[in-house]
């Protein structure tokens, strides 16, 4: 496999649209992060994340779903 084969997963970009499909703000994400994983997120803190991809998987997985989405692993090898 060449590096061409690989397509980067922008985080950043993701969640603006799942923001933008529950017409959420990015305040109200990092509040509800909070609340949910126990962790303190400013809305300024969330942001730098998401906009150097330096958010763990887990991270993700409470974003998607507080929004109500899922992350799904497909096996494109069959």
């Amino acid at each position: 496999m060449k590096d061409s084969d690989f397509e980067i997963i922008d985080s950043h970009k993701t969640v603006k649209i799942l923001l933008a499909h529950r017409a959420w703000t990015l305040k109200k994400l990092a509040e509800k992060l909070s609340e949910v994983s126990g962790k303190y997120y400013s809305q300024q803190n969330l942001n730098y994340r998401l906009k150097t991809n330096s958010l763990k998987l887990s991270e993700m997985d409470y974003i998607c779903k507080i929004l109500g989405f899922k992350i799904t692993f497909e096996d494109v090898q069959k």
